[in-house]
Order: C-alpha cells, then structure tokens, then sequence
C-alpha cells in the first residue's frame, strides 16, 4: 500500500500551530498598563505638540489594547485657575503603536464636574 500523499489530521500538527492566537483561544499577551501610559504619552506630545499633563484614566480594549485619557494646558493664563484644560482619549493598539486620538473636552482649570 502506497503513502498519501496528503498528511493526516492527526499529523497535521505544523498547520495548526500557524495559526493566530486568538483564533486557537489561546491568551495573548497584553502590554502592561504602565507601558500603554508611557506609549500614549510619548507619542500624544509628538503627534500634538501640547504636554501631557496628566492622566486621568486608562482602560483595558480588546486585543490587549488600551484607550488612555489625557488632560493637556491648551491655553495658559494667569492666574492659572482660568487655564483652558482638555482631555484627550489615545488609544494605543496590543503593539504600543498609536490607533486613534481625540479631544474629548475642554474645560477651565478651576471647575469641577458636577
């Protein structure tokens, strides 16, 4: 009797193996909340322009993303209680690279929210 040619399924090991994580239910690793906080930083400053001036929040996405909330100086003034604030969402992919940016609102930086 002749070999086939094609292997079995259960020898099939090697094409099982390629498949992407997720597909095969198995975890992905996930960047570190620490890191997502510096990644959304470093390159919110060099896409804007403006400084980070604080974060305020962070959460967990699917694919081991993270969306990042910023508060930034827009407009300085004295006394600086009347400093325009926003805070900006970055959303920084599984790879620590930048998916998405934008401001959310603005606000003076002496009020509160209600």
């Amino acid at each position: 009797m002749t070999e086939s040619p094609l292997p079995l399924p259960a020898q099939n090991d090697s094409v099982q193996n390629k498949t992407s994580p997720e597909a095969a239910g198995k975890s992905v690793s996930r960047l570190r909340a620490a890191d997502a906080i510096q990644a959304a930083t470093a390159q919110f400053g060099m896409v804007t322009g403006l400084t980070p001036h604080a974060v305020t929040g962070i959460r967990g996405r699917g694919q081991g993303g993270w969306s990042v909330l910023i508060d930034v100086v827009e407009l300085a003034r004295i006394p600086d209680s009347t400093s325009v604030m926003a805070t900006y969402r970055v959303d920084i992919e599984a790879d620590g690279e930048l998916g998405a940016c934008e401001r959310l609102r603005r606000f003076t930086r002496g009020t509160t929210d209600s």
